[in-house]
């Protein structure tokens, strides 16, 4: 696997990043916090949920660099993910919403020439979707998003042009705020995975999973 580790000296590079997000409590799926959802198998495939949402990430190039962002208490989905090819990355303020996860990883990669922002209770997400981000990078697209039937939707893939928008988000809306301020090129996709999490135990049931 490619990857970007970056350093105060290092310059700006050509390597693309996946950034998997994947350190949230899930409170909605469980509020007792005893069952995370990102380890919830799935009925249709052999994997759990976010080992699903990253091998999608991964089969999209090789030279796509693929970093997770996981939260002190995920050992077990550190695990997994490393043992696939992912660089691991753990934040310690992730408890202050999704922004400080995704800044965290921004930080961490932050010579890289763009990002595909992918969410890891989002296993249906389908690997063309994320080549088709991934081509609108190489393309200089600023910014990019999947649309499935006329609605936008997640991953989320952005140059290193807004490096600086990324690093001062706030709150548990991620990069909401830059997609209404900023120019969006929107790549219509044959996706429904697109708009598909699992937040909830029925959100799993619907997706295949088991409870």
């Amino acid at each position: 696997m490619t990857s970007v580790t970056s350093s105060p000296s290092s310059s700006s590079s050509s390597v693309f990043v996946g950034l998997l997000l994947a350190a949230g409590k899930g409170s909605r799926f469980d509020p007792s916090g005893a069952d995370n959802k990102l380890l919830a198998p799935l009925s249709d495939t052999d994997d759990c949920v976010v080992v699903a949402a990253a091998r999608k990430l991964l089969a999209a190039s090789p030279a796509l660099a693929v970093v997770a962002i996981v939260n002190s208490l995920q050992g077990e989905v550190a695990l997994r993910l490393s043992a696939m090819g992912c660089q691991v990355v753990e934040c310690s303020d992730a408890a202050e919403g999704m922004s400080a996860s995704l800044m965290c990883g921004i930080r961490h990669t932050k010579d890289a020439a763009g990002w595909i922002i992918a969410l890891g209770d989002m296993p249906h997400v389908q690997t063309s979707t994320h080549g088709g981000l991934l081509a609108a990078l190489k393309d200089d697209v600023d910014i990019a998003v999947p649309v499935y039937l006329g609605k936008r939707g997640n991953p989320v893939a952005f140059s290193r042009k807004h490096l600086d928008d990324l690093l001062q988000l706030s709150g548990d809306r991620g990069a909401r705020a830059l997609l209404k301020s900023s120019p969006v090129n929107e790549i219509p996709v044959n996706d429904p995975g697109i708009h598909r999490d699992i937040d909830t135990r029925a959100d799993l049931a619907a997706s295949g999973g088991t409870d």
